[in-house]
């Protein structure tokens, strides 16, 4: 095929000769011009970046956006779209945190990937909160310590019940969309969001149906996570075929400080890491978090995550912010080197301890067994699977039968206690179990300067509604971590010495 011939006194001089050549080129032209954009467009891959650290643990991207992110202008449409899936105004409702200036939470990250800003969660998200020394004082961030605020699990619910309704589609999305980001492209508007709002709608329903054994579940409140069953889900495993034991593992976000001196215990060993003490490898359990954050062996952006690791090797929690009895606090340093350092350190500086990093027997502990039985043999062997074929592949994650004795260090900013969050403050912890709360209010941000923890006797604040958390639910006892060895049974001023002390970790 050739372009039309024209002899040099006929159509070659001609408008119409030039027309016929135009025609004939043009569709090359414009081929090439489209694959050119398409070339660029369709196959960047490229992260938002941050120069300093902290700002990257935040903000920075895992890898997540590639296999799980959602087209930014879809995320910031949904609150709007489906404002009745939520307990209030936008994610903040769920316990996501804004900072002036920022249109993505703390947690929250953001990746140019297939045509599109995506954006998913990041370790921050679940690793950071805000707290309040009084009841009128302003909120201050606190990198590194658990999410005690955010609901991850309405997080999810949010997006399964809204994709589950009629009005998750492109009718209703990209016109807000619009709304938002101004006058889309026809390119935009009428193919690129149509799809992505059909593919995005496709996968929600694929996880809710795969997810529906959370449903079922006592709910968690704000500042707990089911981690290993979800796992369950990414192996395949069929939930509606587990017993009922194995389906109840919520439990606490824990903090993430001061890595390096989690690796390896005072003898040299390494420490057993996770609540039951299921891996003693950090570069294990990091991965294997990551998989929270949306990414998969083929999707995981290592050297993102390794700038997060080299971070919190060394992070340290901030010094408590009320004032401290210094006196009764020493006498609560002798108190706690007899009852409590063995197997939690020394101090919260010095992890030094016979049993710190060690798991101990269930029978000795008598802590809510649920999180332990969640966590099964055949769990481990297929995490033993993961990154097959990858210098990295995992190797390290077993059965236990207890709960690992961990380091206390930034204890006051750890509340609720327990594995489960069960017990609402240290004070409340050195009862024997019959004396704790039977229910109390997670989410507050106030600090309890008195028993320490989070003030848990108010069903709301500032305009917050918290969560109403009973001890009767399964999964959820506050038995345990009791007896003479507990130091249950010291007298009432014995005790407030030692909260006293652990005010200075």
């Amino acid at each position: 095929m050739s372009a039309p011939a024209c002899s040099q006194d006929g159509c070659l001089k001609s408008w119409l000769c030039r027309i016929g050549r135009i025609l004939f080129w043009l569709p090359w032209v414009l081929a090439i011009v489209g694959g050119i954009y398409a070339l660029g467009r369709f196959t960047a891959d490229e992260p938002v970046g941050y120069a300093d650290a902290v700002s990257h643990y935040k903000y920075g991207s895992t890898g997540g956006e590639r296999e799980s992110g959602f087209p930014y202008w879809i995320w910031r449409a949904l609150p709007q779209i489906c404002p009745e899936h939520l307990p209030g105004k936008g994610y903040a409702s769920l316990g996501m945190i804004y900072e002036a200036g920022k249109d993505l939470p703390v947690g929250v990250s953001k990746r140019r990937n297939l045509g599109l800003d995506r954006v998913f969660l990041n370790c921050a998200v679940c690793h950071t909160s805000t707290i309040r020394t009084g009841p009128n004082e302003p909120a201050q961030l606190v990198l590194g310590m658990p999410a005690h605020r955010l609901d991850i699990k309405a997080f999810e619910t949010f997006f399964f019940d809204c994709a589950a309704g009629p009005k998750f589609s492109a009718e209703f999305i990209v016109p807000e969309i619009e709304r938002l980001a101004g006058r889309l492209s026809p390119l935009d508007r009428y193919l690129v969001y149509p799809v992505a709002i059909g593919l995005m709608r496709e996968r929600l329903l694929m996880l809710r149906d795969r997810f529906g054994f959370a449903f079922k579940q006592p709910e968690w409140g704000p500042g707990r996570v089911d981690t290993f069953n979800s796992a369950k889900v990414l192996f395949n495993v069929p939930m509606h075929a587990l017993p009922p034991k194995e389906l109840l593992g919520a439990s606490d976000f824990p903090s993430i400080w001061n890595q390096a001196k989690r690796m390896k215990r005072d003898d040299g060993a390494r420490m057993e890491l996770h609540w039951d003490g299921n891996n003693t490898h950090t570069e294990e359990r990091n991965k294997s978090a990551a998989f929270g954050t949306g990414t998969t062996p083929p999707t995981i952006d290592l050297k993102a995550i390794g700038r997060v690791e080299n971070w919190l090797l060394t992070a340290e929690p901030p010094p408590y912010p009320l004032p401290i009895d210094l006196e009764r606090a020493g006498r609560g340093k002798a108190l706690y080197g007899e009852y409590c350092a063995a197997c939690h350190g020394a101090s919260g500086k010095d992890f030094s301890g016979a049993k710190v990093g060690h798991v101990t027997p269930l029978a000795e502990i008598r802590t809510d067994r649920a999180r332990l039985d969640s966590y099964t043999y055949d769990l481990a062997v297929n995490q033993g699977t993961l990154y097959a074929g990858y210098p990295h592949r995992f190797q390290h994650f077993r059965k236990t039968f207890g709960y690992a004795n961990m380091p206390l260090d930034g204890i006051w900013l750890r509340a609720p206690y327990l594995h489960n969050g069960s017990v609402p403050t240290l004070r409340d912890l050195l009862e024997p179990a019959a004396a704790r709360p039977a229910s109390f209010y997670r989410g507050n941000e106030e600090i309890d300067g008195q028993r320490v923890g989070f003030v848990s006797t108010v069903p709301s604040a500032r305009g917050q509604k918290f969560f109403h958390f009973k001890t009767s639910e399964p999964g959820n006892g506050n038995g345990g971590h009791e007896g003479h060895v507990f130091g249950t049974d010291l007298p009432a001023a014995d005790k407030d010495a030692i909260v006293e002390y652990l005010k200075t970790f």
